[in-house]
């Protein structure tokens, strides 16, 4: 067991790098740990923004960001949109049952290109994926489910409509691995 590392896979990033193998976080500081948060609360923020918060020059902050992102820790940057303002009032999480015959690569890349789909998750137990999904409507969510159960390798799904989100994290929490690291190195957590 590692104490006081945390294991993540970055995805291929906009910055055209490959899969990475899995990385420990114990490679980044705390400074590069600040960059990250703050670069999650506001992608905008400038290279002197930035370095005003950790207390190093824009150069110096401008060398590290383009460390991180070469190395796959910032995978892209974007603005997130309210889908309600933009009339997608509808989520919901579809779990998908897949065949026994199904090609998990095809039926992925089939389900990602449907333009609903915000997030795919294989995961374990009876369904084989959940996904998130974005509609206008109850309308727009039947004909999504009606082109999703049209793809190669759908045994069935079953569709949870949300009907609220009292409380959705933007970004991972990175400070608090951190802390809990430092505080097992001094004894204060067990």
């Amino acid at each position: 067991m590692l104490s006081g590392c945390m294991l993540i896979k970055p995805n291929e990033s906009a910055f055209g790098l490959p899969e990475m193998p899995l990385v420990f976080v114990s490679d980044l500081d705390d400074l590069d740990l600040h960059i990250l948060g703050a670069l999650q609360s506001n992608a905008r923020s400038t290279f002197a923004e930035l370095g005003s918060l950790v207390g190093l020059r824009a150069p110096a902050v401008h060398d590290r960001v383009k460390r991180l992102e070469a190395r796959g820790y910032i995978r892209h940057y974007a603005a997130r949109l309210d889908a309600r303002r933009l009339g997608y009032g509808l989520a919901a999480f579809v779990s998908a049952y897949t065949t026994a015959d199904v090609d998990y690569e095809r039926f992925s890349s089939a389900v990602a290109a449907l333009p609903e789909v915000a997030e795919i998750h294989s995961v374990a137990g009876e369904e084989s994926f959940v996904l998130k999904v974005i509609t206008r409507s109850t309308a727009h969510l039947d004909d999504f489910l009606s082109r999703l159960k049209a793809i190669p390798g759908i045994g069935r799904t079953k569709t949870t409509i949300v009907l609220s989100t009292p409380f959705e994290r933007e970004g991972l929490a990175l400070e608090q691995p951190a802390r809990e690291a430092s505080l097992r190195a001094v004894g204060g957590a067990g």
